[in-house]
């Protein structure tokens, strides 16, 4: 792998294979041992073999067959000696779906180091993308706490 923007861009690509396969351990292949990740419920996960251990129950049940499509790379960057961001952009399909509907699109932020001659994924923040007009309707329920925001 190279000190290269190209080479941090191609990391999102290998993680949407390995969803689309249902393999947490190939999921989570480019992080460091001891990343972080921040899921679009706020749930933060610590560590790639605890990501592995609770997110393969998740593609055995919940997401079982589901597709990440439309995988894009609008920016990545080398920020530094050894440090990089990219953000990623991906739909997700259900069983059965042959696109994904807007509220199922995901906006990624990957800071990546560069570790024992290749680059590691040390903190994730996936985030729905989500319109005004849905804005909108959530602050009409008057949720009085963020939801699922929890450590594991």
């Amino acid at each position: 792998m190279q000190h290269s923007v190209e080479a941090i861009s191609a990391i999102p690509a290998r993680m949407n294979e390995a969803w689309n396969r249902g393999d947490a351990t190939a999921f989570f292949a480019d992080f460091a041992d001891d990343a972080e990740f921040a899921d679009f419920e706020g749930t933060i996960y610590r560590g790639r073999e605890h990501m592995i251990a609770t997110h393969q129950p998740i593609f055995d049940t919940v997401v079982k067959g589901s597709r990440l499509l439309h995988g894009e790379v609008p920016f990545a960057r080398i920020i530094g000696p050894g440090c990089g961001v990219v953000h990623h952009r991906v739909g997700i399909a259900m069983p059965g779906e042959e696109e994904p509907p807007l509220s199922r699109y995901s906006m990624q932020l990957f800071v990546m180091s560069w570790q024992d001659d290749q680059w590691k994924v040390v903190a994730l923040q996936n985030s729905r993308l989500i319109s005004l007009e849905a804005v909108a309707v959530l602050e009409s329920v008057n949720l009085q706490r963020p939801l699922g925001s929890q450590t594991v």
